[in-house]
């Protein structure tokens, strides 16, 4: 089993930043983020493997970053630039490097709301 710890999130305007942070309670292969908006499929934002490897959705490229602490089992998502339509829980997720390609999930966290006033 493992467990992810996520914090950050809240609130901001448009064009404001923010970083989410997810613990994860052991190493494992890959981790990323998932969102999901209110009457919206959940889909990846953006995803790590424990090479580097990276993989963002094409509507953040270029406004947010992953990056990972492999030695503290840590995620970071910084989100820049941000507009409503990123309005959304996010959830950190955890599982084979096949997270980036939205599949491959063995954990999920407990979710944390992502608000973008305009």
């Amino acid at each position: 089993q493992v467990q992810l710890v996520e914090s950050g999130g809240g609130s901001v305007q448009a064009g404001g930043s923010l970083r989410l942070s997810c613990a994860a309670s052991r190493s494992i292969d890959a981790m990323g983020w998932f969102r999901q908006a209110p009457g919206k499929q959940r889909e990846l934002v953006a995803a790590i493997s424990s090479g580097n490897g990276m993989k963002y959705a094409d509507s953040v490229k270029g406004r947010f970053t992953i990056s990972r602490d492999n030695a503290k089992n840590i995620v970071y998502l910084e989100m820049n630039n941000l507009e409503p339509e990123d309005t959304a829980i996010y959830y950190c997720a955890a599982g084979s490097y096949f997270i980036l390609h939205g599949r491959g999930v063995d954990y999920w966290g407990q979710g944390t709301q992502v608000t973008v006033s305009s």
